[in-house]
């Protein structure tokens, strides 16, 4: 059984009893904020993860813009 490794590891999870299915949120909290900081500090050459949603950013304001007074 290969859920039969996963079931053993969940039940010995600390916290049963008291937090029950929230034991886990942790693990996901530091997930989420490890992934965050990847997106902020590590960069492929010049450009991050925040860098180019700017820049698409950006030109989607200024599209929206050339947009909305062309058609005036």
């Amino acid at each position: 059984m290969r859920i039969g490794w996963l079931h053993k590891l969940v039940n010995k999870w600390p916290g049963k009893n008291t937090f029950g299915m929230y034991r886990f949120l942790p693990i996901f909290f530091v997930l989420g904020a490890s992934l965050e900081f990847s997106m902020i500090n590590w960069r492929v050459g010049e450009v991050n993860f925040y860098n180019t949603f700017k820049k698409r950013q950006a030109h989607d304001i200024v599209e929206d813009k050339i947009k909305k007074y062309s058609s005036l």
